[in-house]
């Protein structure tokens, strides 16, 4: 084998670089089993809002120390493989910027009823269309007022320059659309600063483009309603006249002498007793026993202060800072790193937080003062610790700051005519203008000068100083901002002058119960599906099934470690598309060793048929795994939530599935019979020795029969679904769906019946869902309304029509599920317009996935019967498939046609075509041999080469799928039936239909063999 040694540098880096992303994920599983550990309480509940203190405590800090380098929890929990929503519980919401607003924005709120009335033809239009709004509205609005041009609705003050009455509908409709797109990005940016601080680790916000719309996944959100409200809340940008230390630096001196105090009782109370639990002790235990700071720190925080209230008062004496300096100080002004304000390292905002929220301490502070932290923290020149500075404004009584975002009619990002250094501009309203000017006036009039904060929902982005009256409402705001933040603020700045507020079309909501349930269905299928693939390819391949399930580890582990390494998170489908990997990835060695035992009974030594057997599987292992590839790129590009993990983790399967298959175990075989030692090298057993070999069946000869038993199959099932339907899940049709848990069994008839009072004149299912105690509820009741009243309002139905039937109470607790009491485990929402985007990718993603590999067929094989042959057979088998979903609903079992569907029906045309690959492989290298003249004879020969790694392969696969289908709970068992099907279906079609149909299409040259 030639480049040896760079496969095993290669593999070698790849390892390292996977023990190393890896290495991050258990680090960050033994802080958080130590944060449950410390919440969990003498009756063995886990109090979450402690272990999540516990978590925010060691967020900043230094928890892993790796090759002399320290990283935070923060830096931890950014690099370890994530887990997915439905492994760990959580909120996934997609949320679509309302369009309606701008245009009514724009419009300066115009009540022309031809413009009213377009919007509203607009909004029906698109549930049923893939145009943009814009687009729809301005064909709605010609369609009504055909005569009239867009400049007599969006021609006002507001959008002068850009927009005037020789405007053009095309100049006009480029404006709207820059609008739209400028306030998607405006909203995303703000939503990204709310989810970040939510509180949770690991957010994942993403722009879904082309669409409007908003990804967003929470892990750990256990308050849907309170995610609602930060996802939907118009940003509040308000500016608010910075106090002078004046104002409030003699209450933070009272309240420092109460916490001393506090301290020093407690001290008295605890002096022969040991702190047992960090948290309990609070931020005060860093007064004197656990200082945060060191003792110079602590000595250079305490002159801080001194010198800070020296500076305010003239005379330290005074205010008696300097008996504070001269003993114990609180972390108030402990932990201060400047004598120039409330400046505080990132680390130690929190405890500065439990102070500030104290009802005591709130009570001795000025009613007109409030305290705002920074938006963003500031580094250090010397590379220390970034800072915040926490900011004190004047509260106004009512909390009304002085101007809100309503007075900003335009910003942008600009240069300071000073020194070109990076500024925003700001244009106001008249009304504006005045409130601005008289706030400016009394800034820059102030000794010293005056700040004034520009705070988005309640931080503050910028306190610039104010130099002079600003009297004009064009104001330029200058700071140490690079190109980027200017760029930042102005958007946010931006914001308060066209609101777009946000609608939730899609939601899911997962209990951590049922994410714990479904981690240990993954872990039992993973383990399952690895155990069975092993022992099977060491009895059918002896040593060279070591040698495979040698490189399936390093597999499965390249795979994980590349996961982490790409931030990519593992869900559920996740784990289905590791485990189909695990049998797929068999195939490559199946291939090589069946090649070689090929060799070895034509009588070729050893070495030579290993080297021959590689060689010749290569081109087979290529063109199959490029096409199951093309296949899992366009679901990803296709595909939304889950769906798209499965295709990341096939994707990364294939890709490290090659690698070990075809140059781990070249390395190993040859290393194992080095030096003509043939011995330590065997392909077979007695069990699988001469199985599957020297066939000669006439497959061809049997494939009209093999179409009319197609053709029955399929005409049932379209019969079927003619008359019946699909059972189509929520993300085809729009609806909600709840996953409700009992303690006991219960009948999902009878729910069913007693629900129809409920949700009267509404299509209504319930299901057993996996366990006879949990049902699947999806009912269409109010699908066409999508505001959050409407769906709190579905599920205050739902909770009393169960109330009613089962004579429980509703707990939103999952776990605390007995007698008296059920839950809803997760929660669905879609809806309609969502519904219909998600319909059209699908037909899309397989109709593209056809076209894709018809034309990758007729390059690599350079005959168009090939490609058109292939798609006949993956055609023919989608429609079994669905024809078998068809005829389990005619037998009362009903799976769900969803997304999980979708990605199974692109990865049965992945594995279909990977099966006609191999066999269309073998077809094209006799055909340049000329082993026979006679096409049937050469592909009746070519199959039955191919048959035994065919029928061993769809073993493998088997295995898998059916652990999957038995271990992989409900949610994936209506995607693991479709792969069973699908892996039957498939190594049919490669033998009876994908072939024949290429010998039926070349008519001329069987009509030439047979005048002959």
């Amino acid at each position: 084998m030639r480049n040896k040694g760079a496969v095993i540098t290669l593999t070698l880096i790849i390892t390292l670089l996977c023990v190393y992303y890896l290495s991050f994920t258990l680090v960050s599983r033994n802080i958080q089993n130590e944060a449950t550990s410390i919440a969990t309480t003498e009756n063995g509940n886990v109090n979450f809002s402690k272990k999540q203190e516990y978590l925010d405590s060691v967020w900043a800090q230094p928890v892993y120390n790796l090759l002399g380098i320290d990283y935070t929890f923060q830096e931890v929990k950014d690099t370890e493989l994530n887990l997915g929503l439905d492994l760990q519980g959580g909120m996934h919401v997609i949320l679509e910027i309302s369009p309606v607003d701008i245009l009514k924005g724009l419009s300066g709120g115009n009540e022309d009823p031809e413009f009213l009335g377009a919007i509203a033809q607009a909004r029906l239009d698109q549930r049923n269309s893939q145009e943009a709004f814009s687009q729809l509205f301005y064909n709605a609005f010609k369609q009504s007022a055909p005569n009239r041009n867009l400049s007599e609705i969006f021609a006002t003050a507001a959008n002068r320059g850009r927009i005037d009455f020789d405007s053009s509908d095309d100049e006009i409709l480029e404006v709207i659309n820059f609008e739209i797109e400028d306030a998607i990005d405006r909203s995303f940016n703000i939503l990204r600063t709310r989810v970040d601080r939510f509180g949770t680790s690991q957010p994942n916000l993403q722009r879904l483009q082309g669409t409007g719309r908003i990804q967003v996944e929470i892990p750990g959100a256990d308050n849907p309603e309170r995610v609602r409200k930060l996802l939907q809340g118009v940003a509040k940008l308000e500016f608010w006249e910075i106090a002078t230390p004046q104002e409030y630096f003699n209450s933070l001196i009272t309240v420092n002498s109460m916490l001393v105090e506090e301290e020093r009782a407690k001290l008295v109370l605890n002096a022969d007793s040991t702190v047992a639990d960090p948290l309990e002790t609070d931020a005060l235990s860093s007064l004197v026993e656990t200082p945060l700071v060191s003792d110079q720190d602590s000595t250079e925080a305490d002159s801080t202060a001194s010198e800070l209230a020296s500076q305010l008062e003239g005379d330290s004496t005074s205010t008696g800072l300097d008996s504070i300096a001269n003993t114990e100080v609180s972390p108030l002004f402990a932990l201060q790193q400047s004598s120039e304000g409330l400046v505080y390292n990132v680390t130690d905002t929190s405890q500065i937080n439990r102070i500030l929220k104290r009802e005591d301490v709130r009570s001795m502070l000025p009613r007109n003062i409030r305290f705002l932290w920074d938006a963003k923290p500031h580094d250090h020149e010397d590379g220390a610790e970034p800072h915040l500075e926490l900011h004190a404004i004047r509260y106004t009584r009512g909390g009304k700051a002085p101007l809100s975002g309503e007075i900003v009619t335009n910003a942008y990002q600009t240069l300071n005519p000073r020194n070109s250094s990076p500024a925003v501009s700001l244009q106001m309203s008249p009304d504006g203008a005045r409130t601005w000017k008289r706030l400016t006036t009394d800034a820059s009039r102030a000794n010293p000068k005056g700040r004034i904060a520009i705070a988005l929902d309640s931080y503050i982005y910028s306190a610039p100083f104010v130099d002079e009256p600003i009297p004009n409402g064009q104001s330029i705001i200058t700071g140490t901002f690079t190109l980027e933040e200017a760029q930042d603020l102005a958007a946010i700045l931006k914001a308060g002058a066209l609101p777009a507020p946000t609608t939730i079309v899609q939601q899911a909501i997962i209990g951590p119960s049922l994410g714990k349930e479904a981690q240990r269905q993954g872990i039992v299928s993973i383990f399952s599906g690895l155990v069975l693939v092993v022992l099977f390819m060491i009895a059918y391949y002896s040593k060279g099934g070591f040698v495979a399930n040698f490189a399936l580890a390093f597999n499965i582990f390249f795979i994980m470690g590349i996961l982490a390494q790409l931030n990519a998170a593992l869900t559920l489908p996740g784990i289905a598309g590791i485990v189909l990997t695990i049998g797929m990835s068999i195939d490559a060695n199946v291939l090589i060793f069946e090649r070689i035992r090929e060799e070895l009974r034509n009588g070729v030594r050893l070495r030579e048929a290993i080297s021959t057997g590689y060689k010749k599987a290569y081109s087979s292992i290529i063109d199959s795994n490029v096409t199951t590839f093309l296949t899992a790129v366009i679901l990803y590009v296709l595909g939304q939530g889950p769906v798209k993990g499965f295709a990341i983790t096939l994707m990364i399967g294939i890709a490290c599935s090659f690698f070990s298959a075809v140059f781990i175990t070249r390395v190993i075989v040859d290393w194992m019979v080095r030096k003509g030692d043939q011995s330590k090298m065997s392909f077979t057993t007695p069990f699988s020795k001469g199985v599957l070999s020297n066939l000669g069946i006439d497959f061809l000869g049997k494939r009209k029969i093999a179409y009319v038993c197609s053709a029955i199959f399929i005409t049932v099932g379209v019969a079927l679904i003619a008359t019946n339907g699909l059972n189509f899940g929520v993300d085809f049709r729009g609806g909600r769906s709840y996953v409700v848990t009992f303690d006991e069994p219960v009948i999902a008839s009878d729910i069913k019946t007693s629900l129809s009072q409920d949700f009267e004149g509404a299509g209504t299912e319930v299901k057993t869902y996996g366990a006879s105690s949990v049902v699947k509820i999806t009912t269409s009741y109010r699908v066409d309304e999508d505001s959050d009243s409407v769906d709190a309002a579905v599920e205050r139905v739902l909770i009393g029509g169960l109330e009613r039937f089962s004579g429980k109470q509703y707990i939103a607790d999952d776990s605390k599920v007995d007698g008296s009491h059920f839950t809803i485990s997760s929660s669905n929402k879609v809806s309609p317009t969502i519904a219909d985007d998600i319909k059209n990718a699908s037909q899309q993603s397989i109709v593209l996935s056809l076209i894709v590999i018809f034309l990758y067929i007729l390059i690599r094989f350079r005959r168009w019967q090939f490609g058109l042959g292939a798609i006949v057979a993956l055609f023919h088998d989608s429609m079994v498939v669905l024809s078998a979903y068809a005829l389990m609903g005619a037998m009362g079992i009903m799976y769900e046609v969803d997304q999980v569907f979708i990605a199974a029906m692109l990865t049965i045309i992945g594995y279909s075509i990977n099966d006609t690959v191999i066999v269309f492989d073998r077809i094209r290298e006799n055909l340049n041999l000329k082993t026979s003249t006679d096409l049937v004879k050469t592909f009746n020969l070519s199959i039955n080469g191919t048959l035994n790694r065919t029928l061993i392969t769809s073993v493998t696969t088997l295995i898998v799928v059916l652990v999957l289908l038995i271990f992989g709970g409900e949610v994936l068992r209506g995607f693991s039936f479709a792969l069973l099907i699908g892996v039957l279906v498939g190594t049919y079609s490669s033998v009876f239909i994908a072939s024949p149909v290429v010998v039926d299409l070349n008519k001329k040259q069987l009509a030439k063999q047979s005048a002959s």
